[in-house]
């Protein structure tokens, strides 16, 4: 079972979105939230596999209770899943740690694909918001530095693979993995493997 946090202000949407929820057969909504100061205190109790958190809420907001949900180490998966349009707001949601970015006229049914699929290791973004975090890299010549087999690494980080499943998947020795790897984040100026997802989201190589 997928357990899931819902975090909005509005009850009506929260009671919405556990009635449709609540009907799938690999989904458990096993709380509710209405403010970030309350998602972040849910979500450490409750250690839910995703939670679907509304960025603009009373109090503590969406991306601020995102940045404290990691730095408490809290591994739950996100879905930025709300009605804020302005694009700005996108890139900040996922530096904070966001798995997927949706608006809530998203399909039900492409929810559920959504929440699987983030569950799943995979990032999720609607047209509009991957539009929003490509727009500041289309001048970044920084992908053309990587070989092919970086490439190759680098598309298998974006899926959520762990190292030795990279090994396995190309066929070469977990030490390659961790060299490639490492090259990876040097060469691009990176942090670490989730700032090397979110890169490969941005260049469209997640897709490959």
């Amino acid at each position: 079972m997928i357990r899931v946090l819902i975090v909005d202000d509005h009850p009506v949407v929260r009671q919405g979105l556990r009635t449709f929820l609540g009907v799938q057969e690999d989904i458990e909504v096993v709380g509710e939230a209405a403010d970030g100061a309350e998602a972040v205190s849910r979500a450490e109790a409750l250690r839910p596999d995703v939670v679907l958190l509304d960025l603009k809420m009373p109090g503590v907001d969406g991306t601020t209770a995102l940045g404290e949900l990691r730095a408490r180490g809290v591994g739950s998966r996100v879905i930025v899943l709300t009605s804020v349009g302005e694009r700005e707001h996108v890139l900040p949601a996922v530096r904070a740690g966001a798995s997927g970015y949706l608006y809530k006229d998203v399909d039900p049914h492409a929810l559920v694909q959504a929440i699987r699929a983030v569950h799943d290791g995979h990032m999720l973004f609607a047209p509009e918001a991957a539009e929003a975090m490509l727009a500041p890299a289309q001048a970044d010549p920084g992908a053309g530095a990587l070989t092919e087999r970086e490439r190759e690494v680098l598309v298998q980080i974006a899926r959520g693979r762990s190292n030795r499943e990279i090994a396995r998947a190309l066929v070469v020795s977990e030490k390659t993995v961790k060299t490639h790897v490492s090259n990876i984040l040097l060469k691009l100026g990176l942090q670490d493997r989730t700032q090397a997802a979110l890169y490969a989201v941005r260049h469209g190589l997640a897709d490959r």
